[in-house]
């Protein structure tokens, strides 16, 4: 299997029942893929990117594939999937 060149981010908050179910759909997929998930907390990161909060903060999880939101919500495996293996 070769390294990816993608990143997958996870937009989370302490206590989001949906963001672990999110983690735990994600772990599989992008382990077939080489890619590591990075978490981000949007109310620990707000003190540094008060934006991202603002913009993600009601509607989280979101996954973000290489730095744009990609699902949110709900993990769009099929999709996933398929970009990750471009």
């Amino acid at each position: 299997m070769s390294v990816s060149t993608h990143s997958v981010t996870l937009l989370t908050r302490n206590g989001c029942g949906l963001c672990t179910v999110a983690l735990e759909q994600l772990r599989p997929i992008c382990a077939d893929f080489g890619v590591e998930i990075a978490l981000v907390d949007v109310d620990e990161a707000a003190a540094t990117d008060p934006g991202l909060r603002a913009e993600y903060g009601d509607r989280l999880p979101v996954v973000l594939l290489n730095g744009r939101e990609h699902s949110y919500f709900d993990v769009d495996e099929p999709r996933l999937r398929a970009d990750l293996a471009r």
